[in-house]
């Protein structure tokens, strides 16, 4: 990872960006960085734009606000569209086959994987989507170790929920190694 790694995920109101966004700062906290997480949403509960912000850093993060992402998560096509243009020359789009349908182009990498339905049809649980992403995500850069955001789920997970959103993890993981 670099000395600050900035990650956006994006989303719909109830995929649960919320929740991976403070799952992946308390993993990066879990490592001995610092970091900063900030939420946004629309002005609907569901189906609105959800998104989460989280710098990560080796160093002090002067500026609390995700401006030029490495990585952007897009669980839909409206994040998608309305995030792809702040990722930072070199970053990375992570985004869902099966949601994101018009991928943009730029100098950037995409790892495009159903994590959506990977959620639903592996791990039966949909709402797990979240989870599946955040696998993929370290799967396919560095941003947090394995080891670091399984303690963090097993921390930050709602009771009853941890069980489930290990397997997610794990499930993103294989499903990164498989396809990207």
């Amino acid at each position: 990872m670099n000395r600050c790694c900035e990650v956006r995920l994006a989303g719909a109101g109830g995929q649960g960006m919320g929740l991976a966004g403070v799952i992946l700062a308390e993993a990066a906290m879990r490592e001995g960085r610092n970091v900063v997480h900030a939420q946004s949403y629309g002005p609907e509960s569901r189906g609105g734009g959800s998104v989460s912000d989280v710098i990560i850093s080796e160093d002090a993060i002067d500026y609390p606000r995700v401006r030029t992402p490495h990585v952007l998560l897009a669980l839909t096509q409206q994040a998608c569209d309305g995030h792809w243009r702040a990722i930072r020359p070199g970053g990375l789009l992570v985004a869902d086959l099966g949601r994101v349908r018009d991928l943009p182009c730029g100098d950037f990498r995409c790892v495009v994987l159903p994590m959506v339905a990977t959620a639903r049809d592996v791990v039966k649980e949909v709402l797990t989507a979240n989870m599946v992403a955040l696998g993929v995500i370290i799967a396919v850069s560095p941003v947090v170790g394995r080891d670091a955001l399984e303690q963090a789920v097993a921390a930050g997970s709602p009771r009853g929920t941890a069980a489930v959103n290990l397997a997610a993890i794990g499930a993103g993981i294989e499903l990164a190694r498989a396809g990207a």
